[in-house]
């Protein structure tokens, strides 16, 4: 968890997250990320997926889709089991 991401909401003001995995899934790339300030609940990570913006640059963007999300937590939940099981 050493890199660190910082976005910017619609009001324009910055939040900085680490990056806790990346992971590719059903041709689509997602960033697992944990809220570095207080504002968030810190035990909950935030998924996002990578998209291009029209400038051709990547970005992140929400997901709005609940089974979206889910299918993403599961399989960072499946891959966060199987690094457990490494390290015991």
């Amino acid at each position: 968890m050493d890199e660190l991401i910082t976005l910017i909401d619609e009001e324009g003001v910055e939040h900085q997250f680490a990056v806790e995995a990346f992971l590719d899934l059903d041709d689509e790339k997602y960033a697992v990320l944990l809220p570095m300030s207080d504002e968030y609940d810190t035990d909950e990570a935030v998924i996002m997926r990578f998209g291009v913006d029209e400038n051709g640059d990547e970005v992140l963007y929400d997901i709005e889709s609940d089974e979206e999300w889910e299918k993403v937590a599961d399989a960072y939940d499946e891959i966060s089991a199987d690094e457990n099981l490494f390290e015991n």
